[in-house]
Formats: structure tokens, sequence, C-alpha cells
């Protein structure tokens, strides 16, 4: 298969365009706003809304209706007990926030158990605000018996201003199977210094701990070549060595037998901690570092999760080769961890601003490339489609139109569309930020987008806004080509000296939606931009097998 991001709905594409048994496994991370109190989340629909938040997406979720359509359709054509979960459930809690959350869940949810193969798992992540009603759900869905787990992740370190209630340090992580017969793949943690300590007790000549372990075996697991005298050692009666005689000269050879300091005492074997595959791994996971703002692989995204907790999920519950999906993908560390370790991916996100930083992250860790070395489907290929989105969504639009010159969003919306205070941007779309002289002073090319008609005057307030911004450059993304007055003003507003590169840019810029898909436009700017932060470059594993890796 292709590995493929899709932007849309999820419900939508995952109908649309995935099929039955065709996934080994589903991690999903879908938003929800557990900041707010539960008395707005239980507030019945007909009070009036909450302000729009301006996030990297929309996680509020409203009772309205799609909601009621949604439960309509859950209701009527749902199983029957589907149907009766889903009926109580909004007798008991009401038409509210979280009813219609739990019902566009509930949906998603019944698509993901019918793409997932018999083999296949699905992880959910969530926090305390919903889990309890979430298992209910997964329950129903996928039956009690096929339920696994339920992981407890240290997602903090401990809060300092807690009051009147414990610090809430944790998220939840349900881990269910499609069947008994699901794949697994036993993790290990390391040995604690305590542990090494008690049960590794003996340490050889260069100071390393060593346990004993008996060399002889039951004789009912006596095979051909364990039974005989070795260095003039025979096992006691009912007992055999547990290995073949040229095993047991090869461990003396290599210093891991240990001979007893009594004559006649039985030689045992040298086990060393890193012997062993660890400790198997548990329920609760606080051996993961949390995120924070100096971390390492931080992008920026607000619900961005470590590459170690993917990766430890996807090893636990499928092999190389398999297809591992994320419906609500974010800035793509799942996709990314699947990359990683070999897997096919398919990810979703109803947000350009998301597919845009995963595309930006596939190419800077792995230097693949949208449409040659993966697909995307739902963006925009041509402009007909570009400005369909345009009357869709004027604020997908400015995100999708702001990727296409790698700029960074100024005022994210929420992914209704809209934009927060009227004027809150100030006439400034995005932003790209480079650096291009020894003093190390940022600099800034302001990025505006226009959906709608265009003429001389834009080009001419945003010359202002440049000025007014003290930006070094100034682009304005276009639907529409550009009148030959626009591209006077443009060429009015001269040219910036890049100290740095011993070169002229045109100050201001004009680009078009068509030139920029069809390739034949790009921004000409100093190319040290540091506009998002760049995600490090990865050793997949099967730059492992290759000369010079030493993947771990």
């Amino acid at each position: 298969m292709r590995n493929t991001l899709y932007y849309g709905d999820n419900l939508a594409i995952l109908r649309e365009h995935i099929d039955d048994a065709s996934v080994d496994l589903i991690y999903l991370d879908p938003p929800f706003n557990s900041a707010r109190s539960y008395n707005v989340l239980f507030k019945h629909e007909s009070g009036d809304a909450a302000e729009a938040q301006l996030k990297a997406f929309d996680d509020t979720w409203h009772w309205g209706q799609e909601a009621e359509h949604t439960f309509h359709e859950l209701v009527t054509q749902g199983s029957p007990p589907i149907a009766n979960m889903i009926g109580a459930m909004r007798q008991f809690i009401g038409d509210n926030q979280m009813m219609a959350y739990l019902v566009m869940m509930a949906a998603r949810l019944v698509e993901l158990h019918r793409v997932l193969k018999p083999t296949g798992s699905l992880y959910l992540h969530c926090d305390p605000t919903a889990s309890h009603y979430l298992k209910v759900i997964l329950d129903t869905v996928f039956g009690v018996q096929n339920y696994r787990n339920e992981i407890i992740w240290k997602r903090t370190s401990a809060h300092a201003n807690v009051s009147q209630k414990f610090g809430v340090v944790h998220d939840t992580i349900y881990f269910y199977s499609a069947s008994n017969s699901y794949t697994w793949n036993q993790q290990h943690v390391s040995y604690d210094a305590e542990y090494v300590d008690t049960f590794f007790d003996q340490i050889d000549d260069n100071g390393r701990r060593y346990a004993r372990r008996d060399l002889t075996a039951s004789m009912q697991r006596a095979s051909t070549g364990q039974i005989y005298e070795w260095k003039g050692i025979t096992p006691p009666p009912s007992r055999c060595w547990a290995m073949t005689k040229e095993r047991m000269d090869e461990l003396d050879r290599a210093g891991r037998i240990h001979w007893p300091k009594k004559t006649g005492g039985m030689p045992r074997l040298k086990l060393y901690p890193e012997d062993l595959p660890g400790v198997p791994m548990q329920d609760i996971w606080s051996d993961i570092k949390t995120m924070h703002n100096l971390s390492s692989e931080r992008l920026g995204y607000p619900t961005q999760k470590p590459v170690a907790l993917l990766e430890r999920i996807i090893a636990a519950s499928s092999n190389p080769g398999d297809v591992v999906l994320d419906p609500f993908c974010g800035c793509g560390t799942t996709i990314a961890a699947a990359q990683k370790l070999g897997r096919h991916w398919i990810g979703i996100d109803i947000t350009n601003l998301a597919i845009a930083l995963q595309k930006y992250r596939l190419q800077d860790a792995y230097g693949l490339e949208a449409g040659k070395d993966y697909l995307v489907i739902g963006e925009p290929v041509d402009l007909a489609s570009a400005a369909q989105l345009a009357q869709d969504s004027r604020h997908q639009f400015e995100w999708w139109a702001l990727s296409l010159i790698r700029a960074q969003p100024i005022n994210p919306g929420d992914s209704s569309g809209k934009k927060g205070k009227k004027g809150a941007d100030r006439g400034i779309d995005g932003q790209i930020v480079f650096i291009d002289d020894s003093g190390g002073k940022p600099k800034r090319i302001i990025v505006q987008v226009k959906s709608g008609h265009v003429s001389a005057s834009i080009v001419r307030d945003l010359r202002g806004v440049i000025e007014r911004e003290g930006a070094a450059m100034g682009v304005l993304i276009t639907l529409d080509p550009p009148s030959q007055p626009m591209k006077t003003e443009a060429a009015a507003a001269g040219y910036y000296t890049s100290p740095g590169w011993g070169r002229d840019y045109p100050r201001l810029q004009i680009l078009t939606v068509e030139g920029l898909l069809a390739g034949v436009e790009r921004l000409d700017r100093p190319p040290a931009a540091v506009t998002f932060k760049q995600a490090q470059k990865e050793k997949t594993e099967q730059d492992a097998q290759q000369p010079g890796f030493d993947f771990e």
C-alpha cells in the first residue's frame, strides 16, 4: 500500500476510503477540551455557546444538527447493543457538549472497529474528563472480552499550584483488540538499580555484576547431546546439562562460567543484567520523558505526544510492514514513529495546518516528499479545488496557502473557520522567520493570503504593514492573477539586501496559487528560514541494516 495522509473529516474518510479489515493497529488521541469546567461541559445547549478558542483545532463539541443526525444514525442503523448504549447515555447525560463528543466518538469507533483486522488492536488516548464514558462505548463496540488494559501514562511532572484536590499528572490509554488472536510483542523496561544490586550479587574481575544460574535441567527436558560428563563433572541423578557440550566449552572459553571455590561444587552460568530482556512492561508508564518547552522533539503543536510513547505502542502491537492508522493525527507523531519502525501508515486530520506540519516533519526527519514518497488526498491539487476550499472555509484555505511557501500561521483559529476578534491579525496571516547575518537577529517575512478580489490598494496596504511591522519582506498569495497596477505597486517597494547572502530580493512579492501549484512560481528569499522548528533527522529500521548505522 501507499502511505497516505488524508485531509478531511475522519468519519467520512473512514467510510469512503478505508476498507474492511485492512488495518493492523489504530492509535487515536481525539481532541477534547478537558481544561473546561465540568459545569460547562454538562451545560444544556440551550444556553449561550462558549467563545471560540484560538487553537490549531476546534476541540469544543456542541449538541446541534450534526450531533442529532449522528445520534439518529447510531440508534436506527447501529447494532442493538450500540443503539441501546447510546440511547441510555443520552437519557443520563442530556443534550450538552459531553454528549455531543460521545456521540461523535461512538460513530468513529464503530468505523474504526470495522477497518481493524481480526489480529489488530486499538489504543485510545484520553484523560479523566470523559475516560469513563469512553470505556463504556469501547466495551460495547469491541466487546468486554477484548478489553486488554487501562494504561496510565504519567504525562507531566508534579504540579505545585494544586489546591483542594490532588494534582492531575496522568493520561489514560485504553487498549482493546479486535479478537483474542491479536498481534503482541512483549515490551520490557530495564531493571532498576535496587533490583540489580540485590539479585546480581556477584562481581567479576572487571567489576561487572552478575547472578549465578543453574546449568542443569530436568531429565524430562533431556535431548541428544545433553547427557555427558564435562570436565570430570556429572549432573546429579534425574538431571542433565541444560545445553550441549560444545556450547558449554564455548561459554567457558568466554569466561561465562562461575566456578565454585569448594571442590566438588557445580559450575554455574554467569548471567549479566544485559543478558535478560528486562522487566515485562506493566500498565503504569512513568519512564517516558514528558514533553516540555525545551524538548528537542517539540514542534509547537499543542497536543504533541512523545515519539517514545508511540514507538512503544507500535512495537508492542504491530510488526514491520503492518498498517498503522491515526484518525486524529495532529502533527504526525504516530506517522513519524510508524515510518521509523518500518510500518505502513495512514493519517487523517481535519485541518490543513496539521497536514502541513506532518509534511514538513516527514521531509525534515526522513527526506520524504509528498506525491513522490506518499500520497496526500483531500488537499487542493489545482485552481478549481483551491477555489472550492476557499469557498468552504476561508481559514482552512489560508492555512493551506501558507503551507505552499512553508509560512507559519500568525493567528490559527478553530477548524470551523472562525478567526477570533475582528482585525486581530493586523493585516498579517502568516510569517517566515529567517536569520542571515552574523548578529543572529531574527528577521521576518510577513504573508497575506487573499481568496477574493484583489487590487492595487491591497498591495499598497501590505507595503504599509511591512513598514509598520519593521519586516524585511512581504508576500501576497492570491487566488486571482495580479493586475499590472498590482505588479507595479509591488515593484515600487524596492528590494531587501541580504548581508548574509550578498544579493537583493524583491521586498514585496505576489505569488498566485496556480503558479505555486504548478511549480512555476516560488518565494525568492534568503534560504536560512526558521519558520517552524525542524524535526530531527531520524533513522528507520531499514537504515539500521545499512553500513554506518548503529541503530538501537
